[in-house]
């Protein structure tokens, strides 16, 4: 497996400084947060976009993929929640990422059906733009759809190659779901797992990798038993938790504790 981390760590942080914690600290790749607040976003125009590309190829790190924030499943038109996906998907293709997340985003308001058909009307007309850019829509286990069983009721009615899952350990986890029970579901659609660690389900504070209570051992054990191959990336939510520890301090020791796990799953 290939090891990553998010912007979502580092906010704000410029891409060559970016570029170069991932090169210092050993990890293969980079989850991109996209939103204005950060230096890449869909607004970047193409010269941009191309700098941005080049300086992860210079390095040799790959980008992974990006972290949009359109909800799926949320009340509402549809025009708009695809039309923020095709500008998402044009950004990774410009880029070269193979992936970008979305959320499911259901609304108190609506029964489950309904989100699950809103959501799988969506990803399945945004799959046909996807498919021509070459680029995956991931629709991350969060919020209205935390277990990889909420997923799967979605993606099973888009059936569409280019529409995956991102499997967010601590959410699944927070749903009483079992890394065992997950894997499973979400296997025919993973496009790759965000790890992180927490205290507990009421103090979600960012932790350092394996000093909380999220199951990452159990996590990474069922991806190397059924020989997954993807990528782990590390999910740091600093940007939304200002006293959490510097990032950049604990990357080094977080990819030896996932290297770690790796090496006592073989």
């Amino acid at each position: 497996m290939k090891l990553a981390f998010s912007t979502l760590g580092v906010p704000g942080l410029p891409i060559p400084d970016v570029v170069r914690l991932a090169a210092t600290h050993g990890y293969h790749g980079v989850e991109l947060r996209a939103h204005p607040e950060e230096p890449v976003h869909p607004g970047l125009h193409l010269p941009q976009r191309a700098d941005v590309a080049a300086e992860f190829k210079a390095a040799g790190i790959e980008i992974l993929g990006l972290a949009g924030y359109a909800r799926v499943a949320a009340p509402g038109d549809d025009e708009p929640v695809l039309q923020e996906i095709r500008d998402l998907l044009e950004l990774a293709r410009d880029l070269g990422a193979p992936f970008i997340r979305v959320f499911p985003g259901a609304g108190t308001e609506q029964s489950p059906e309904e989100a699950d058909a809103t959501a799988a009307r969506r990803l399945g007309t945004a799959a046909e733009y996807a498919a021509d850019l070459g680029v995956r829509i991931l629709l991350e286990t969060h919020d209205s759809h935390r277990t990889g069983a909420d997923a799967m009721r979605v993606l099973g009615l888009v059936g569409h190659r280019q529409v995956g899952a991102l499997w967010d350990v601590m959410h699944t986890w927070l749903g009483g779901e079992q890394p065992t029970s997950t894997f499973p579901a979400l296997s025919p659609y993973l496009g790759y797992v965000q790890v992180k660690d927490i205290a507990s389900a009421d103090d979600k504070t960012p932790l350092p990798l394996g000093s909380g209570v999220l199951p990452l051992t159990e996590c990474v054990e069922v991806l190397s038993r059924e020989g997954w191959d993807g990528w782990l990336c590390w999910e740091y939510e600093k940007r939304w938790y200002e006293t959490a520890a510097p990032l950049p301090d604990l990357l080094g020791p977080g990819r030896e504790h996932l290297a770690r796990l790796l090496n006592e799953s073989a």
